[in-house]
């Protein structure tokens, strides 16, 4: 087939169809020869990051965006004077590439960052790293990279691979691209529940968690939480209630990934031209 269907990533299957979004790259020079030395303490590559290393954070994420539902979750973040990681995916479900102006994501991107927001890669295409060719594999990585370097003139050093899904072989990639790899310890399930009668299970599977929290007892807050702006219960519902929810329960509000791992914003991004 040749239509939205069989093309959109990631349902296209790269090695079969050289007109999947996936072997689409976008304008300008590929950004493989960019310096990408190692910034800072935190771990490149690797078996990844699960939790805040600053024991009070929690840091709320959000995948496979932007879509039609993320100015809402911003929208919602700026109310609470929250802040997030966005883990961007370029050119997922044929919504039309990140670095494309007609598509509204170049002026939702720069809002994230403006707003203190972190971005963050979560691949091109949203594919399954570990089933792809190592060439496959680094497009996913640097077309993603050279939409970002388009908009906003850089990249980012951290990712969340799609489906949690790194082999070793990948994990050596990450490390060698100079990608820290970030995962979570609360898992909202949004994708499962985006009705108004089902959400009720992803803020249960986060208050699960939440009520392990006792400092005293050396039981801290330390959450990265993954959530998905492409669902619209998420923006419109589930998000405000994970603020409230933190605020009532004494945690504060969300920050970013790198703030609750204590890397300064200087190191999450890297310069195009590097």
């Amino acid at each position: 087939g040749k239509d939205f269907h069989y093309c959109s990533g990631p349902a296209c299957q790269l090695s079969y169809g050289d007109k999947c979004d996936g072997n689409t790259s976008p304008l300008g020079s590929s950004t493989k020869d960019v310096a990408r030395p190692h910034l800072g303490n935190i771990s490149y590559g690797g078996t990844g990051l699960y939790f805040c290393e600053n024991k009070s954070h929690v840091a709320l994420t959000f995948d496979d965006g932007p879509y039609i539902f993320t100015e809402k979750v911003l929208d919602v973040l700026e109310q609470y004077n929250a802040k997030a990681t966005f883990f961007i995916t370029g050119n997922n479900m044929g919504k039309g590439q990140l670095d494309n102006a007609s598509t509204g994501y170049p002026q939702l991107l720069k809002r994230m960052h403006a707003a203190g927001h972190q971005v963050a890669s979560h691949t091109w295409t949203h594919q399954n790293l570990s089933a792809l060719t190592v060439q496959q594999r680094q497009n996913q990585m640097y077309y993603n990279e050279m939409a970002f370097r388009n908009v906003l003139g850089f990249f980012p050093t951290y990712m969340r691979p799609p489906y949690s899904e790194c082999n070793n072989e990948t994990q050596a990639m990450m490390y060698d691209m100079g990608y820290h790899v970030v995962y979570y310890n609360i898992d909202s399930s949004d994708y499962l529940y985006d009705d108004p009668t089902l959400i009720q299970n992803s803020k249960d599977a986060i208050n699960v968690q939440f009520a392990t929290v006792n400092v005293t007892a050396g039981y801290p807050a330390d959450f990265i939480v993954i959530n998905h702006d492409i669902h619209e219960q998420t923006a419109y519902n589930l998000t405000a209630w994970t603020l409230d929810r933190m605020l009532a329960l004494g945690f504060g509000t969300s920050v970013t990934v790198g703030e609750c791992l204590g890397d300064p914003p200087e190191n999450w991004y890297r310069a195009a031209s590097g």
